[in-house]
C-alpha cells in the first residue's frame, strides 16, 4: 500500500518582515588605499563609484557584525528571536570550516534550537538565501527565518593590487522572511556560469597557501603583515557579463513577477560597481521615479552583505517606504546570480 504524504501547513505566501543592518565603525576613505597603490581619488571614484568603505575591528567578527543586524532585523519585524526556527548566512569569509557560523549565532541570537547553515554564493549569497527562506515558510518547515549576508572582505583583500584594493568593505545585513497573506517575494531567476569561474575567485586555495610557506614562513605583504590569500578578478571581463548579461537576468525576474519596470518603486543591485548600476538602469529602462540603491559610494563592495545594507539604508533615508515594489539582483563569482521582485518591509 502506498503512503500519503500530508499536505504541506505552510503559508501560503512569504515576505521580508524586518531589515538590519551593520557597519563597522572604521570609515576607510580612498586616500588610506591610495597610501599603497600607484592611483588616485579621481580613478578609483570614476571607475567605481567608491568614496570610502567601513573595514571592521578585531571584535567586529562575522558572528558579533551577524548579531548586531539580526537583532536590529528581529525587532524591525517585531517578533521575539525564540519565534525563529531557521537561520541562514551567506558569506564567504567565515574562515572555520566546521561548524557553521550560523549554529553560533542562533544560540547566542536566542532561537533556541533552530535549522542553521551557512552558504557560499558570493555576492549572490543574500538572495539565494532569501530564495531558501521563501520556501521554507510556503512548505511549513519554518515560520520565520532569519536571513544573514555578512562579510569581513577586508580579510581577503590584497592592499597592494592595484585593481582591487579599492573594491571591498565589511559589514553585515539581515532580514526575517515570514508568513504573508499576498505575494510579496516573487519567483526567483537563477543560475551559474561555471565555465566563468575563473574570472572572480580565491588567488590561492588555503591548502596550498598553507603547504606552499615552506622555511620562509607564510607570505608579507609590506608593511609585514601576513598576506592571506585574496580576491581576484578580470575587472573588464566581470563587466561586460554585468552589463550585459545581468540586465536580461533582471528582465526575466520582473517579467516572472508579472511586474513591469514603471510598476517598480526602487532597484537594489548588488553593489559591485556604480557604472554597472548605471547600466543596468538603462538596460532596464527604469523611470527616474523609481529610488536606486548607491550604497556602494560609502560602504564599497560588501559581497553577500550589499543587498540588505542597501535595503536597510534606502528605508532609513525615506528614498523608498515600506509596501513599496523592488527588483533586487545578486551576482558575483562562480559565476552564480540570483534576482526576484519583492515588496519592502
Amino acid at each position: 500500500m502506498t503512503a500519503k504524504i500530508s499536505p504541506s501547513k505552510g503559508s501560503p505566501y512569504a515576505r521580508i518582515l524586518g531589515v538590519g543592518g551593520y557597519r563597522p565603525s572604521r570609515v576607510v576613505p580612498n586616500e588610506v588605499i591610495l597610501e599603497r597603490i600607484d592611483s588616485s581619488d579621481e580613478w578609483i571614484r570614476s571607475r567605481s563609484g567608491i568614496a570610502s568603505r567601513h573595514w571592521a575591528g578585531p571584535e567586529e567578527t562575522v558572528a558579533e557584525m551577524s548579531l548586531a543586524a539580526g537583532g536590529k532585523a528581529i525587532a524591525d519585524a517585531g517578533i521575539s528571536a525564540s519565534e525563529i526556527e531557521a537561520v541562514v548566512v551567506a558569506t564567504v569569509s567565515h574562515f572555520k570550516q566546521t561548524p557553521a557560523v550560523a549554529t553560533d549565532i542562533a544560540h547566542r541570537i536566542g532561537a533556541g534550537k533552530p535549522a542553521a547553515f551557512d552558504i557560499s554564493a558570493g555576492c549572490a549569497g543574500f538572495t539565494y538565501g532569501l530564495t531558501l527562506a521563501k520556501g521554507m515558510v510556503t512548505d511549513g518547515t519554518a515560520k520565520y527565518v532569519l536571513v544573514i549576508g555578512v562579510e569581513r572582505l577586508s580579510d581577503l583583500t590584497d592592499l597592494e593590487d592595484r585593481a582591487t584594493a579599492f573594491l571591498f568593505g565589511d559589514g553585515a545585513g539581515a532580514v526575517i522572511v515570514g508568513p504573508s497573506e499576498v505575494p510579496a517575494i516573487g519567483p526567483t531567476v537563477w543560475g551559474s556560469e561555471g565555465d566563468k569561474s575563473e574570472t572572480i575567485k580565491q588567488t590561492v586555495s588555503w591548502d596550498e597557501h598553507f603547504r606552499n610557506a615552506g622555511e620562509a614562513g607564510l607570505p608579507q605583504d609590506s608593511s609585514g603583515k601576513v598576506k592571506f590569500p585574496a580576491i581576484t578578478q578580470e575587472g573588464q571581463a566581470v563587466f561586460r557579463w554585468a552589463v550585459f548579461e545581468m540586465a536580461k537576468v533582471a528582465q526575466e525576474a520582473l517579467d516572472a513577477a508579472g511586474v513591469s519596470a514603471d510598476q517598480l518603486d526602487a532597484f537594489i543591485p548588488h553593489q559591485a560597481n556604480m557604472r554597472i548600476i548605471d547600466s543596468m538602469i538603462k538596460a532596464l529602462k527604469l523611470p527616474d521615479h523609481v529610488a536606486v540603491a548607491r550604497d556602494i559610494e560609502t560602504t564599497g563592495n560588501t559581497s553577500a552583505a550589499s543587498i540588505p545594507l542597501a535595503m536597510e539604508r534606502l528605508l532609513a533615508t525615506g528614498a523608498a517606504k515600506s509596501g513599496d515594489t523592488a527588483l533586487v539582483i545578486g551576482f558575483g563569482a562562480g559565476l552564480v546570480y540570483a534576482a526576484t521582485v519583492v515588496t519592502l518591509p
